[in-house]
């Protein structure tokens, strides 16, 4: 069984949810993740935060305004009156209940309903378009299988009894049609797996029921070498393996989410990142094997980057003291990106700065802290392994007419990051594609 999974963009229009036909064989046992309609999620987030402001009549107004979209879609979606009437239903059904949700307390439990109403849309959509126009399909409710624990990660194990459960109820079914992104919580209640979820689901899908293949459709061609909307001549990549992907995604590659490789990488299911658009194009088929080793992959950047630097002459070489610093990090739940160290500073940089003034507070217990905003990491993935010499040295050639803030090198065999000021990111990633490609 194949997982397939597409984005927003992909099921944006009625054309595009009609032209997944083209890509998806009912004849052929698959299980089809859908994203939301394209700009849904971001206006249901609009929504949740008039309710959460205690905003009504601007939510109220939203709403109104985003079902008079889909009433547009389903128009040009369903050609019986059968089709529109239930498409109808459908969009009448999901409308009222997220406006009934503003009419108690609302929470981050109501907040996150609402987020999902965008996935339970877009499945029953197709689902129904596919039964009107006579495809036979199955639609699978995530919220049946998909479940996280407390610390807001995937119970493997979990799905994969619901899952194979709910499969085996349609022994004689070839296609099936779920929700990416939404899932339920430890308490049972509607939650999410954050943006870029769908991706998720559909590795997560992928290893419960050691599927042959994940394909995630997108409107790219495959990842390619560097950003093509900032660099000219870019070229997809045609393998990588799953630590590559998995670095490539954490440091800004944004065709794929970065949590997204992790379960297809322990359960060893491969990955193939395909366009829409061109549906015969090779795409990247990301595996445990990859491509040729000895090569440089790809350039990708993460912007959004704060980098923090604690001196200590008397504190940093004390037993227990990096200890101490990462336990803050970890107690507010603070991820760190980079992190370089001499004998009397500590440099490291995250990327999600909710906690960051309480962080600073307890780390200035410690020594001086300096803070660096808006800045990037720029990431060079391929192999850097310790018997590979002269790739470091022409990353840092290229980049020698800017000034660096850290470099990473040594950690991981996959690759080197270097820290710019964000106003230097365009010209860091056109010089080091020229120099290495």
């Amino acid at each position: 069984m194949k997982i397939l999974k597409f984005g927003g963009t992909s099921v944006g229009s009625a054309p595009r949810i009609k032209g997944l036909l083209d890509i998806v064989d009912p004849k052929e046992r698959q299980i089809v993740v859908l994203s939301a309609v394209a700009g849904t999620t971001n206006v249901l987030v609009e929504i949740g935060q008039a309710f959460t402001a205690g905003l009504k009549d601007e939510a109220i107004k939203l709403i109104k305004e985003h079902k008079e979209k889909y009433e547009g879609l389903i128009a040009e979606l369903f050609s019986t009156a059968d089709g529109l009437q239930k498409g109808k239903n459908l969009i009448d059904y999901h409308f009222n209940y997220i406006t009934s949700l503003g009419n108690e307390l609302f929470t981050t439990t109501e907040e996150r309903a609402v987020l999902a109403q965008g996935e339970l849309l877009s499945t029953a959509l197709f689902h129904y378009h596919l039964e009107e126009i006579g495809v036979p399909s199955v639609l699978l409710p995530a919220l049946d299988f998909m479940k996280i624990d407390e610390d807001n990660e995937p119970i493997v194990s979990y799905i994969k009894e619901m899952l194979s459960e709910l499969l085996d109820e349609y022994p004689n079914n070839m296609l099936f049609i779920t929700q990416g992104y939404i899932c339920r919580n430890s308490f049972g209640e509607i939650d999410n797996l954050r943006r870029g979820g769908s991706d998720y689901t559909a590795s997560l899908v992928g290893a419960a029921i050691q599927a042959e293949e994940v394909q995630i459709w997108t409107d790219i061609d495959g990842m390619h070498n560097n950003d093509p909307r900032i660099v000219n001549n870019t070229t997809p990549i045609a393998n990588l393996s799953f630590d590559e992907a998995a670095e490539l995604a954490y440091f800004g590659a944004k065709i794929l989410h970065p949590q997204s490789v992790f379960p297809a990488q322990k359960y060893n299911v491969p990955v193939r990142l395909l366009n829409t658009l061109d549906p015969n194009a090779h795409g990247t088929l990301i595996s445990k094997e990859g491509g040729d080793k000895g090569q440089i992959r790809a350039i990708a950047a993460k912007d959004g980057i704060t980098a923090i630097h604690i001196h200590s002459s008397r504190m940093l070489l004390a037993y227990g003291f990096l200890r101490k610093i990462f336990e803050i990090f970890e107690r507010y739940k603070t991820p760190i990106d980079m992190i370089t160290t001499s004998e009397v500073a500590v440099s490291l940089t995250v990327d999600d700065t909710k906690h960051l003034e309480d962080i600073i507070k307890e780390v200035e217990d410690f020594g001086r802290v300096s803070i660096d905003y808006n800045q990037t990491i720029v990431c060079v993935v391929g192999d850097f392994s310790a018997n590979m010499h002269g790739y470091a040295a022409r990353v840092l050639d290229a980049v020698k007419h800017l000034p660096l803030r850290m470099i990473s090198y040594g950690g991981s065999d996959y690759n080197v990051s270097i820290l710019v000021d964000t106003d230097h990111k365009v010209e860091a990633l056109r010089s080091i594609h020229n120099r290495l490609f």
